[in-house]
């Protein structure tokens, strides 16, 4: 998979007023929205004059939010259950003025595989893969239909790795890359001018790493990015109709090389690397 250029229109225009609820106003429905790069999207595309629709968990913290940027609906759901992705969908299908689809809810499980608890596995592909996948799915057609609107995927540099401790976490954001690559290409053989992006960011300061029994000291300060740079990346990707896109040159020339070494050098570059990060966390 490349990172690729696209021919089509620039990024949809939100409407002028941030403040306003006009149902002339884009829409954009960020999942994951109640930190980190889903908030920082909301902040942005607030500032564009989007009108939002938040969805996360924590009601608390998408209430703050939604009372910070002042034009803002809140929609607390659990991706990862069934009956609560529904509710979602519906609110995407639904929505005539859908014209950004933010995927980035998401949580990584740490460990080797056979260790890691099955439920927990489960529900990071439903969260990576079903949600994604149907999230997409109900906002399409309408995009399609308009002729207008932006899909992005919050993916990860892991797509491109395999990792000890990691690799379900890898190869679900593997998949979000191919999903998004594929949608594209489909897209252009409808002839239909919806972008998408696959985000794929390094590691970012978050509430992500907070959740793994990482030591965030091991990693190294130059190759840490903050939400918004994170964000700022994407948005101007998208202007220049950017696919694939892997925010810092750091990470960008990483990966240019990591694809171009052989197969075995990869894996004992991922094999020293999930070693010391092992090391690291049992400190």
């Amino acid at each position: 998979m490349r990172e690729a250029a696209r021919r089509g229109h620039g990024p949809p225009r939100c409407g002028r007023s941030a403040k306003s609820m006009s149902r002339s106003e884009s829409v954009a429905l960020i999942t994951g929205a109640s930190s980190g790069i889903g908030a920082e999207f909301a902040r942005a595309l607030s500032r564009r004059g989007c009108r939002l629709i938040l969805v996360a968990r924590r009601r608390e913290k998408l209430e703050r939010l939604a009372a910070e940027l002042g034009n803002a609906e809140v929609l607390a759901a659990d991706l990862a259950a069934g009956s609560e992705l529904s509710a979602v969908e519906r609110r995407a299908a639904s929505e005539p003025q859908l014209d950004f689809l933010i995927n980035n809810a998401g949580f990584g499980v740490l460990g080797c595989f056979h260790e890691t608890p099955p439920e927990d596995q489960d529900r990071m592909h439903r969260l990576h893969v079903l949600a994604v996948e149907r999230l997409t799915h109900a906002a399409l057609k309408g995009m399609i239909a308009r002729r207008r609107g932006t899909i992005i995927n919050v993916s990860s540099v892991a797509a491109f790795l395999n990792t000890p401790n990691s690799f379900t976490y890898c190869a679900t954001k593997a998949w979000i890359n191919s999903f998004t690559e594929g949608l594209h290409v489909e897209l252009r053989y409808l002839g239909s001018p919806v972008r998408v992006q696959a985000l794929c960011p390094g590691f970012t300061r978050t509430e992500f790493h907070d959740t793994l029994p990482m030591n965030r000291g091991a990693i190294p300060q130059i190759l840490w990015m903050s939400a918004a740079d994170v964000v700022d990346a994407s948005l101007r990707a998208l202007e220049r109709n950017r696919l694939i896109v892997i925010p810092g040159r750091i990470y960008r020339s990483f990966i240019f090389l990591h694809r171009r070494f052989p197969r075995f050098l990869q894996h004992f570059i991922a094999i020293r690397y999930g070693s010391a990060r092992r090391k690291s966390a049992n400190r």
